[in-house]
């Protein structure tokens, strides 16, 4: 790998206007792809600074960080989370705006310019763009949780990870809570709002993704992940005046529960009246729910048999988000500290998969 330097990144006596702050752990060739995107950037009215945060890689992402001129930093013996990271690159900053990203990302140059300038309204504190996946078409997977990152209409209450922030914005509120092993984003959002600053949406595109989920696995414990995190914040905001989430997290109960429902009722009427019919008038009843979904899902996409699957996904994932938000409950009455869910695999281990 060639070395790929910024002459504008390596400033050490002038300050910056932008800090970029990549998160990663184990990214391998998708973070080169992530730091050759944000150097191949075009000129801003200033300079800008790259500082990589690492959560205990074993790839060696810290000396491919170093070899594109960014300044590394590790989170130590702290607990390997997206929070952590963060806090430690933005804290670490020096311009007044900072950019997040993570380490699976590619960054579109076309979005930074316009974005920067939606700070020239005071109240704005974060400006976040589109995601959409690099590879739909890797696996099932991919294909149907790319719809996932589309924003609708309306108001918007809160970024995902790659994001635009105010500095000062993020000294007024903390950081991200450290305690959180997913949702981070919203809760952090939250509490800017209660501050009376905004979060502006552009609808553009901001980042390629290479979410890599490529089985059930992956799949399955990136949904109790996002389970925990629903249970978790929606738990810390139900006796505020701004709740967050509640509707989600209660949301989910009630279509996990009733999935399972259905599925049990229909598997124990075959086995006691012997035929297939009670099975299959369980599988017509969420087929006719997976449908509704994918008709009311035009605006995602144009293709049906995306949006079918997409319909079956959303119903299906109802599952194993309540299963994480019961893990959660679990976790909390045994005094129990919540440990990272990781889902993706590290690059070097999958490409060796994927030789064999």
């Amino acid at each position: 790998m060639a070395a790929l330097r910024d002459p504008a990144v390596v400033l050490p006596d002038e300050t910056p206007i932008l800090s970029i702050v990549i998160i990663g752990r184990n990214e391998g060739e998708r973070l080169d792809r992530c730091l050759e995107a944000v150097l191949a950037l075009p000129p801003l009215n200033g300079a800008r600074e790259l500082i990589y945060v690492d959560s205990g890689s074993t790839d060696g992402s810290s000396e491919r960080a170093a070899q594109f001129g960014a300044k590394v930093l590790s989170i130590g013996s702290a607990r390997p989370c997206a929070a952590v990271a963060r806090n430690i690159g933005w804290r670490s900053a020096k311009a007044p705006i900072v950019l997040f990203l993570d380490g699976d990302t590619i960054l579109d140059g076309n979005f930074l310019t316009p974005a920067l300038r939606e700070f020239s309204d005071d109240q704005v504190a974060v400006v976040f763009g589109n995601r959409r996946e690099i590879n739909p078409s890797g696996s099932i997977f991919n294909r149907v949780l790319d719809l996932e990152w589309m924003v609708g209409p309306g108001p918007i209450e809160f970024c995902g990870g790659d994001a635009l922030m105010r500095r000062k914005v993020l000294e007024d509120v903390g950081g991200y809570d450290e305690r959180l092993i997913a949702g981070e984003e919203p809760e952090l959002c939250r509490r800017i709002l209660q501050l009376d600053y905004t979060i502006r949406h552009v609808d553009q595109l901001m980042t390629g993704h290479d979410l890599a989920i490529l089985r059930f696995s992956q799949y399955w414990r990136r949904a109790l992940r996002t389970g925990y995190a629903y249970a978790e914040v929606s738990e810390r905001f139900k006796l505020t005046g701004q709740p967050l989430w509640r509707e989600q997290a209660r949301g989910n109960r009630i279509r996990g529960v009733t999935l399972l429902a259905i599925t049990a009722i229909g598997v124990a009427g075959a086995l006691a009246t012997r035929t297939f019919w009670p099975l299959l008038l369980a599988l017509t009843i969420i087929a006719g729910l997976a449908t509704r979904t994918a008709i009311n899902s035009r605006w995602r996409s144009p293709d049906l048999i995306t949006r079918l699957v997409f319909g079956f996904h959303s119903h299906f994932v109802q599952i194993p988000i309540l299963l994480g938000q019961l893990r959660y409950f679990y976790h909390r009455s045994t005094g129990q500290t919540a440990q990272l869910i990781e889902y993706k695999e590290d690059a070097a281990r999958m490409a060796r998969k994927q030789d064999t």
